[in-house]
């Protein structure tokens, strides 16, 4: 069951008929005919039922547009219908159409929408994320703040879909649930969400006959030498974990290329001894995003019926300060003997990464390793806060990654591994210096690349992209748990790793 302090999103009804006289509110697409406002299915149908009113002059009269997104509300006697603009009728489109409808449904018990009644199948998944996400709600708050309640609708009835599409809405629905999830996790403050609230949460989600999970404690982490997670979480009163997750396809499991997944684990991040300014800190509870993301793909990858097999990797710690924190200057020891000077010990999370992925690449020998992480403020700098950032040394795999984020709406952007930068990895008592201070993204991807043994790879960073400042599109404001989606549209295709390392 979901945590009661995340709100339960809406529920979707495939129904084959119109618009029945008994729809208290509904949703219509309103769509642009060479610059003219016509309205789309549903709306013939409500109009016999309207008799002499005139539903599309009433939405002319109320300045209805057809932007995807936009939204016209018409109070009738008896109903509300609300005029949802459907833009270019493409993906992206639908998944605003889809945020639209559920931010001017919020507190309705029902609505019908014939919105998404043309939608292909990208389009009416797409409609589904934007309606889930959009409805995400958050609250630790014992009653509404102005006395009123922003409960998201409770049921959207998807009229004029045929019921032969009910595979295709279920596999919608469970990724954008799954992406959903990952924002809970996100969300959830640091003061519950201890590095083994997140490991028990994170085994809870990936449950099911086809996913088998390990974890390691304190001392078996200590047993196994996976030095970097240990000196990051050294300084908490709460000690780390490492938790495994395998899945294995329905058919072909033994045959099936494997891919490993590395998410960065960091519950709350002071920055360490390198201590963040406090306006830096505010947002730090979701910085173990890349393992709420790995959680949630793992957990919905029956329902995409994933073609691979996948193995999540998820190093869970808290960077705190107290008397046994790690210093800067001091070195490490990662999982394979790779040692590392810390001369900032903010610069935390490659660490424990580099432990996921060094074990990843000498114990589980994958076809292609992909770690995700809220990592550097550098990516920020580079690509703002609307666009994630991947390195990759596999063009295949790249393509891949590409072609899923635009397909699932997180967009990502390809950066490079400048191997003149190397140079600033330098550490005269080390193997490498986890903080050269110049290039910070891609310096950081370079101090991975190292823990990769040279199989094919895909570094993203999504630091840009870990926080929604505003309601916007499917964001509401918070952690976004980003890239589940983009994760799941690309584990889920035909085949994944076509031409990787090749």
């Amino acid at each position: 069951m979901p945590s009661p302090s995340a709100v339960i999103p809406p529920a979707f009804v495939l129904s084959s008929g119109q618009v029945g006289a008994a729809a208290g509110l509904v949703a219509l697409p309103l769509l642009d005919d060479d610059g003219a406002l016509t309205l789309g299915p549903g709306a013939a149908d409500l109009q016999d039922q309207l008799g002499d009113l005139d539903l599309l002059a009433m939405f002319e009269q109320a300045g209805a547009g057809t932007a995807a997104g936009q939204v016209a509300r018409l109070p009738l006697p008896g109903r509300t219908v609300l005029g949802i603009g459907l833009g270019d009728g493409g993906s992206d489109a639908h998944r605003a159409a889809g945020a639209a409808l559920a931010r001017a449904a919020v507190g309705a018990d029902e609505v019908v929408s014939t919105v998404q009644a043309t939608a292909d199948d990208d389009g009416l998944t797409a409609f589904v994320a934007g309606a889930v996400l959009a409805s995400f709600r958050f609250t630790l708050r014992t009653a509404p703040a102005d006395g009123t309640t922003d409960a998201p609708v409770g049921r959207i009835v998807l009229a004029g879909t045929a019921p032969e599409r009910q595979d295709v809405l279920d596999r919608a629905t469970a990724i954008a649930r799954a992406s959903a999830e990952a924002r809970r996790l996100a969300t959830t403050p640091s003061n519950i969400k201890s590095p083994k609230w997140l490991a028990d949460e994170a085994g809870r989600l990936m449950t099911g006959d086809r996913v088998r999970t390990k974890v390691w404690d304190r001392a078996a982490l200590e047993k196994d030498g996976f030095g970097g997670i240990l000196a990051v979480g050294q300084a908490s009163s709460t000690p780390p974990y490492l938790v495994q997750a395998e899945y294995s396809p329905a058919k072909g499991a033994r045959r099936a290329p494997h891919v490993v997944l590395v998410g960065k684990g960091i519950t709350f991040d002071t920055g360490g001894l390198s201590i963040k300014p406090g306006e830096s800190m505010v947002t730090m509870k979701r910085d173990m995003t890349g393992a709420a993301v790995v959680a949630a793909t793992m957990s919905a990858l029956a329902a995409v019926d994933c073609p691979v097999r996948v193995t999540g990797l998820m190093p869970i710690a808290e960077n705190a300060i107290s008397g046994s924190a790690l210093r800067p200057g001091d070195v490490i020891t990662h999982w394979g003997g790779r040692t590392t000077e810390v001369t900032n010990t903010d610069a935390e999370g490659r660490l424990v990464l580099a432990d996921g992925l060094a074990y990843a690449a000498a114990r589980l020998k994958p076809d292609l390793l992909v770690d995700v992480a809220t990592l550097t403020g550098g990516i920020k700098v580079a690509l703002g806060l609307s666009t994630g950032g991947y390195f990759a040394t596999d063009d295949a795999a790249a393509a891949a990654l590409e072609q899923a984020s635009m397909v699932s709406g997180e967009r990502l952007w390809r950066m490079p591994l400048a191997e003149e930068y190397e140079s600033f990895l330098a550490s005269k008592v080390a193997d490498a210096d986890n903080a050269p201070g110049r290039a910070p993204a891609i310096t950081a991807a370079l101090f991975l690349q190292h823990f990769t043994s040279s199989l094919p790879w895909v570094h993203l960073d999504i630091a840009s992209v870990g926080d929604a400042p505003r309601d916007a599109g499917e964001w509401t404001p918070g952690p976004t748990g980003f890239g589940v989606r983009l994760l799941l549209h690309w584990l889920g295709s035909a085949a994944p790793l076509e031409g990787v390392g090749r």
